[in-house]
């Protein structure tokens, strides 16, 4: 759960549906069925979203949103004057609202998205309540080099946003891999600032992940109603249902969803057998100590700077900087 950190997941509601088609034949034939997440967030998907995190047993959202005010004038410390913020994954912008607030006169803050028409809906709107920030946004998947603005590349320092536990939804080569891209884009003496869920006792990851109100299994089945409305699925949505649990052993919250009886279903003209009890595994959120993502990090060359977490120690928000040589 984009955390499900899924609001920064690069994804947009908007997908070529040949590249939908693909994805979903592909992971439904394979040995063990599975699902890109990214396709979760249709329009019925995002607002599902928004509901789970309002959920009382969900803490992500409500976590970093709390360490990220009560401690924005001292992240925003690491941010120069003059430096370009961008932000991977902006979605709604809702967390770099509470730290531009407290930043210095900024180059350029740059959000980078998938989803083009949120993104230009989201600057518009964000330029309103900061009429002097340059906003620059960038429509691109942020986990591939993009290009940034021409206001960015000369700003002296950038500094990277990752919030929302969205790296927990990586499989670890996959999170290395987005940390040393954001080096390749960010540059020399650049800094990053991630949001990252924390390892906790499970009763309260699995809570999480399996809200009484059932809002996350109404997100987790959603993906079959788009496969059913955009592919020609077959889907029983009512045969299949929802399971999370956390996986002790890798660290990680898995979600699943699990076929209530042998089946047979049809997407794409192409048929699938399913077998009572078979899975298809929708999400990972891996969950990590403030050591372990410290050492995924320095594995590509960030030196951990700074940490900040709530009272619990359920989250926290992680600073790295990275050497004048890149």
């Amino acid at each position: 759960m984009v955390a499900l950190a899924r609001s920064a997941l690069p994804i947009a509601d908007d997908v070529d549906i040949s590249t939908f088609k693909h994805d979903v034949l592909k992971g439904l034939g394979a040995r063990r069925k599975h699902l890109p997440p990214k396709y979760f967030y249709d329009a019925a998907g995002s607002q599902l979203f928004d509901r789970i995190t309002d959920q009382a047993e969900y803490y992500p959202t409500r976590c970093e949103m709390h360490i990220l005010q009560d401690n924005a004038a001292e992240i925003m410390r690491l941010v120069p004057a003059g430096a370009a913020l961008v932000e991977f994954g902006s979605g709604s912008n809702k967390k770099a609202r509470i730290l531009l607030a407290a930043a210095p006169v900024l180059a350029a803050y740059v959000p980078v998205d998938i989803s083009g028409e949120m993104l230009e809906r989201e600057a518009d709107a964000l330029q309103l309540d900061f009429p002097r920030l340059n906003i620059q946004p960038v429509a691109a998947d942020f986990t591939h080099e993009f290009e940034l603005p021409e206001e960015a590349k000369a700003a002296p320092v950038r500094v990277g946003l990752f919030p929302g536990s969205t790296i927990g939804n990586f499989e670890p080569h996959e999170a290395s891999s987005f940390l040393r891209n954001a080096a390749k884009i960010l540059g020399p003496n650049s800094k990053l600032i991630i949001g990252a869920d924390l390892i906790k006792p499970t009763d309260i990851l699995n809570a999480a992940y399996n809200d009484a109100a059932g809002v996350t299994a109404k997100f987790n089945l959603n993906l079959l109603v788009r496969i059913n409305r955009e592919l020609g699925g077959t889907f029983d949505i009512k045969s299949f249902e929802h399971h999370a649990f956390f996986n002790r052993e890798r660290h990680r919250i898995e979600m699943h969803l699990a076929s209530l009886k042998r089946q047979k279903v049809k997407v794409a003209g192409e048929c699938f057998d399913f077998r009572a009890g078979e899975t298809i595994h929708t999400e990972n959120s891996y969950k990590y100590s403030v050591e372990s993502l410290g050492a995924l990090a320095r594995g590509v060359g960030w030196q951990p700077s700074a940490v900040w977490t709530d009272a619990k120690k359920y989250f926290s928000v992680q600073a790295f900087t990275m050497g004048p040589k890149g």
